[in-house]
């Protein structure tokens, strides 16, 4: 399960890192992302942009609003989370998710995210990041539309896809983590082409020898603060690091809306142009 993260690097920081040009938002950092909230995304049908869509997705056929904010990637299957399955992804079964993994993919950039024991009983939270200052990076995402009839206003969702737990997860007492992609896979997630078996290849746990975390407190669970304290450590990291740990950066107060684009500044080229990937009838 995944169902909070932090997005803390600037914008500009998040533009180099996915190839994007300036983007028409102003942003600051956000730390307790959790189902509900608007947040930036970079979809298939748009990877030169960021969009902010609501995190927990709703299928297009729903009669009521659903809020999805995770899809398993081995879908009915592996129901004890056995870290060892090598069983089908069934994701590509299930009605809510068979479509959009197929054709409406996204990547969400993130920064870390909140696991351990968050249920029940005696939770124990931690902040799991990437090493070596990788940050951000991006979970594995899928998105769909939705028609509210009650209102006439459209819906853009997405959900994370999560799968069985690498061994730093499993040692902070979680069974699941999202997917996190690499550089190089992140551009075929994003690629409309990509082909199916490719997709579900990628839905694998990373590697934890490029992870860590550290305990972080209990409100983390329970608050919707913006408030830097929820996020310092209350204890030793799981790895010992020879390097400086990540930092990352914080404002107490976090918000996101348009703002006029910036102009005067040559674009990047995307990661699918970098990549030099193409579909019939578009240049990347």
């Amino acid at each position: 399960m995944c169902f909070r993260y932090i997005l803390a690097a600037e914008l500009p920081v998040i533009e180099t890192r996915f190839g994007l040009p300036p983007q028409n938002l102003t942003m600051e950092p956000e730390y307790n992302i959790s189902p509900g909230r608007y947040v930036p995304v970079i979809t298939c049908d748009k990877p030169y942009e960021l969009q902010l869509f609501k995190f927990g997705l709703t299928p297009f056929w729903a009669k009521s609003e659903m809020n999805l904010f995770n899809a398993r990637a081995e879908g009915d299957s592996n129901a004890d989370d056995n870290p060892g399955f090598h069983g089908s992804k069934g994701i590509i079964l299930k009605k809510a998710f068979r479509k959009p993994v197929r054709s409406q993919r996204c990547l969400i950039p993130a920064s870390a995210f909140i696991a351990g024991a968050t249920g029940q009983g005696n939770p124990k939270p931690y902040l799991v990041y990437l090493r070596q200052h990788h940050n951000p990076f991006a979970f594995a995402g899928i998105f769909d539309t939705w028609f509210n009839p009650s209102t006439g206003d459209y819906l853009n969702a997405f959900s994370i896809i999560t799968t069985t737990a690498n061994s730093l997860l499993r040692s902070i007492g979680s069974s699941r983590m999202p997917v996190i992609l690499t550089d190089h896979q992140a551009k075929k997630w994003i690629n409309p082409i990509t082909e199916l078996s490719v997709v579900t290849g990628m839905l694998r746990h990373y590697d934890s020898k490029r992870m860590n975390a550290y305990p972080i407190d209990l409100k983390i669970l329970t608050s919707d603060e913006n408030s830097r304290q929820l996020i310092l450590p209350v204890g030793a990291k799981v790895y010992t690091e020879d390097e400086p740990a990540t930092q990352i950066k914080i404002n107490t107060s976090s918000h996101w809306h348009s703002k006029k684009a910036q102009s005067g500044q040559p674009a990047r080229a995307s990661m699918l142009e970098r990549a030099e990937l193409s579909s019939p009838g578009r240049k990347w």
